[in-house]
């Protein structure tokens, strides 16, 4: 799909439909990818590419926005089609990009081998000549167009969401939480935090969000999924629910079926803000939207818990 400013929303066909996406931003006949999905994205990304015109030789960029297999696991794989584009990324998460066998051993411990080539394929190297370190405030010029890499640490420590100026917009990965477009409603789109299982850091989200606001953007970006407006009544909603899944796990702390006790009070929190905003959408299928992302935050939570003995 083309949208203003030149951006394409690609839809990378991970799970489900209109899960998760990539961007591809057009300028003079130039393009950047901000990330990628996985290996069995690639037919998306190179369809969009001769949607808008180009030839993979006119890519100039991939930008990660960090290296979660949803968002980075396919980005070897697409770089051998892109003759000419480097790849941005974290200083945490470059290593991985070059050397992938950590993150392969780490995710193949949790999904499995059969799961790890059903959902994201094989993932390829990316030679370290090609891979540009972005610390942050680094800017990436397109055909001119300046996109920042801004640090923004919450989700995952290895994160940086990048501005658009020409848009006035940014492309949040997984900062600015997710949102997904069955559960919009009258007063626009519903929006929820994602903690990464292993390194969710509330205060940390806190202050991102608020680096990101302090941009006064029209609009986000997100790979959960798509373009979003309203921003600021959306990063206000962002921050109550912070606030409101840590008083959870504070509540669920010591409790012999914590985990479960996590799910379950998540998702009345998240149908309880929906009901608030007029959402006329039945609880199970809330939950069924959301099923996934409840799981993962709860482990989030739990992780945050035991990492901070609290």
């Amino acid at each position: 799909m083309s949208l203003a400013h030149g951006i394409h929303t690609i839809d990378t066909a991970f799970q489900r439909d209109h899960f998760d996406a990539a961007y591809l931003i057009v300028q003079d006949g130039r393009g950047a990818f901000v990330d990628c999905g996985t290996t069995h994205s690639q037919p998306h990304l190179l369809a969009c590419i001769a949607q808008a015109g180009l030839q993979p030789a006119d890519i100039d960029w991939l930008i990660l926005t960090h290296v979660h297999l949803d968002h980075a696991g396919g980005t070897g794989a697409l770089m051998q089609q892109l003759p000419n584009a480097r790849l941005v990324v974290h200083p945490r998460g470059a290593q991985h990009m070059i050397d992938p066998a950590r993150l392969i051993a780490g995710a193949t411990a949790v999904y499995g081998q059969d799961e790890m080539a059903r959902s994201y394929g094989e993932i390829v190297p990316v030679p370290a000549e090609r891979v540009v370190v972005a610390e942050d405030g680094h800017r990436v010029s397109l055909a001119g167009r300046v996109l920042v890499c801004v640090d923004t640490p919450g989700h995952a420590r290895h994160h940086f969401c990048v501005w658009d100026a020409a848009s006035r917009s940014w492309f949040t990965g997984d900062t600015f939480g997710l949102s997904y477009r069955e559960l919009d409603h009258a007063a626009g789109a519903f929006i929820i935090p994602t903690s990464s299982p292993v390194q969710f850091e509330p205060e940390a989200m806190h202050a991102s969000i608020e680096r990101l606001m302090r941009e006064a953007p029209e609009a986000m970006y997100l790979t959960h999924y798509g373009r979003v407006e309203g921003t600021a009544r959306l990063a206000k909603e962002l921050h109550e629910q912070i606030d409101a899944m840590v008083a959870i796990a504070l509540r669920c702390k010591g409790e012999p079926q914590r985990h479960r006790l996590l799910v379950d009070a998540l998702g009345a929190l998240y149908v309880a803000r929906l009901r608030l905003q007029g959402s006329p959408l039945d609880a199970s299928e809330v939950l069924r939207v959301l099923a996934m992302d409840i799981e993962l935050n709860a482990q989030g939570l739990a992780c945050w818990l035991d990492r901070e003995k609290r």
